[in-house]
């Protein structure tokens, strides 16, 4: 894979650092696009804002480039949760999730840009939370860390005291299935060498 131009269709530092620590090294093009809010099951919904943005960033990309736009929400008890605008929503979100299972999904979009082929997938992760205290909430929440995090939190710092367990990919959680992004993509491209 290393003939093409990799392009990651996020600003998200922790996507960065995970396709890095899977050998791939990506330029960062975030969409520019407004995301569409839609009325969709959560893992057609993070689906559809992926290939939002995949394709937004495919277009201002030339011809060699593999474009990769991702998205994740968390989901409990049919409720999506994106990212929390203030620390008040940040507090509402993790009473929601304290205690319970929930889950993460995210999707992930595709595209050789020269090529004319796509794929789009979702993940989903189910993860179980012990109960927290107001006090617990409040102290993660002063920290900063879940500002800018579906759910509001992220399972890679402080909120890792408060994992009961995972089921499924623990990178999904973090952002980007990586694994599977890994598979999909060689496929995709070991398809297009091929064709």
């Amino acid at each position: 894979m290393t003939d093409y131009r990799l392009v990651l269709a996020s600003a998200s530092p922790r996507r960065r650092q995970l396709l890095e620590q899977i050998g791939l090294k990506p330029e960062i093009m975030p969409s520019m696009e407004k995301e569409e809010a839609m009325d969709l099951p959560p893992g057609k919904l993070v689906e559809a804002l992926a290939k939002q943005k995949a394709v937004a960033v495919a277009g201002r990309c030339g011809q060699d480039a593999v474009v990769i736009g991702a998205d994740t929400v968390v989901s409990v008890e049919g409720r999506i949760l994106g990212k929390p605008e203030d620390e008040r929503q940040a507090r509402e979100m993790l009473g929601l999730l304290q205690g319970r299972v929930h889950q993460v999904y995210t999707g992930v979009a595709i595209i050789l840009a020269g090529m004319g082929k796509s794929l789009t997938f979702s993940e989903r992760t189910d993860v179980a939370v012990y109960p927290m205290n107001d006090t617990e909430i409040s102290r993660y929440v002063s920290g900063g860390e879940p500002m800018d995090k579906a759910g509001a939190y992220g399972i890679q710092g402080a909120f890792a005291a408060y994992i009961r367990e995972i089921r499924g990919d623990y990178f999904n959680v973090v952002g980007l299935p990586v694994g599977r992004l890994y598979q999909e993509l060689k496929a995709l491209v070991l398809e297009e060498e091929h064709d």
